[in-house]
């Protein structure tokens, strides 16, 4: 098959599900042609049968902002008449899927039908899509897809309630290639933090919803108890926040701030406790990768994330907002290390009912509708 995937190219879960999907499909012999305005960051363009297609968007002193959903399907067009795609899947209703429909029309004009997938990844439907100025759109353009699918029965359920959707919403859950986190070698901890100490870890955008705040919270009652220190990955808008609160507490020699960087199962291997206290998440894909290098998760009980993390075996759920709480259930596992050692261990295990083998066959039977 002839396969185009619209994505964004930043770190975020749904640029990389959507890059690792259409890589693997790749391996199987498709053809596949990735749209974005850069290259997406976990996509690697050496691998047989891929293509990058970079939407250009030119610019007018007309425009106070230049109109990237009529770049993006334009190239559609192209690619799709060029290529001869069987279908394209987008990710992110905006403004993929409503760039998408527009394609759809001007291909339909020019005698070719084009199937488009959407899928939903949750800011498209929690936060931007509820905004007055893009929710018609975004409901409209979901209603419009010849497929759409969410990647977790709670965010399917917060379509519904949110928008008037006629279409069915199929959930595909998240993946994660289990793989990458064996033979990661002899995964160094001296550099981080002394033999006694734990080690907790926090991964994200450092953007509001990702509650970082309470992060640092957490970890100042969890060191009063438990020697240990905090490493924090990923940049954004609250570090600044967070930073003052380290100040205040002194915990300036306690916590180290790693910035974005690409050898996270290194990171993640040396770690102990997982820290996951967002207001929303869909999914909760950062939460999956700790678990497949083994770490249990401690997190809050909203969106998908109890669809991932099993209270009580892989980590514990906890209230959003009550640092308190998610902050006794962290020092109780951290001292003792038997129940450490088997949420551990249950993490891992639980990684693998999300493995790339188990989610690939489903969206590979979705693509054979159109095939």
């Amino acid at each position: 098959m002839k396969i185009g995937i619209v994505c964004y190219p930043t770190y975020g879960g749904s640029g990389i599900v959507a890059t690792e999907l259409g890589m693997e499909m790749a391996k199987k012999g498709h053809q596949v042609h990735f749209i974005s305005y850069s290259l997406p960051a976990r996509l690697d363009v050496t691998t047989p049968n891929i293509r990058f297609h970079q939407v250009h968007i030119q610019e007018y002193e007309l425009f106070h902002y230049q109109p990237y959903s009529l770049a993006l399907s334009t190239l559609i067009v192209e690619i799709v008449e060029r290529q001869g795609l069987d279908l394209i899947h987008v990710h992110y209703a905006i403004p993929h899927a409503y760039a998408a429909y527009i394609a759809k029309q001007i291909l339909r004009e020019r005698g070719i039908e084009l199937p488009v997938i959407t899928t939903l990844h949750g800011t498209d439907i929690t936060l931007v899509g509820q905004h007055p100025s893009y929710k018609s759109a975004v409901e409209f353009s979901i209603n419009q897809s010849d497929v759409v699918t969410t990647v977790s029965e709670s965010l399917k359920k917060d379509t519904y309630k949110e928008f008037n959707i006629t279409k069915e919403i199929e959930v595909i859950p998240n993946f994660i290639n289990n793989n990458e986190y064996k033979n990661l070698g002899d995964c160094v901890r001296s550099h981080i933090a002394e033999e006694d100490e734990k080690i907790l870890i926090h991964v994200s955008n450092l953007r509001k919803v990702k509650r970082v705040a309470d992060v640092v919270e957490i970890f100042y009652r969890v060191q009063k108890e438990v020697k240990s220190k905090l490493i924090i990955v990923g940049e954004g808008p609250e570090w600044d926040k967070a930073w003052q609160l380290i100040q205040k507490y002194n915990l300036d020699d306690k916590v180290k701030n790693f910035g974005k960087i690409k050898n996270l199962n290194e990171i993640l291997c040396i770690s102990d406790l997982f820290i996951l206290p967002s207001a929303q998440e869909s999914f909760g894909l950062a939460a999956l990768e700790a678990m497949a290098a083994g770490l249990p998760v401690l997190s809050s009980d909203v969106g998908g994330i109890p669809e991932v993390n099993t209270d009580g075996e892989t980590g514990f759920v906890c209230p959003m907002g009550d640092v308190d709480t998610m902050a006794k259930k962290a020092i109780s596992l951290l001292k003792d290390e038997n129940q450490l050692n088997t949420m551990k261990a249950n993490a891992k295990k639980r990684a693998y009912d999300f493995d790339i083998k188990n989610i690939l066959p489903m969206y590979e039977d979705l693509y054979k509708r159109f095939s």
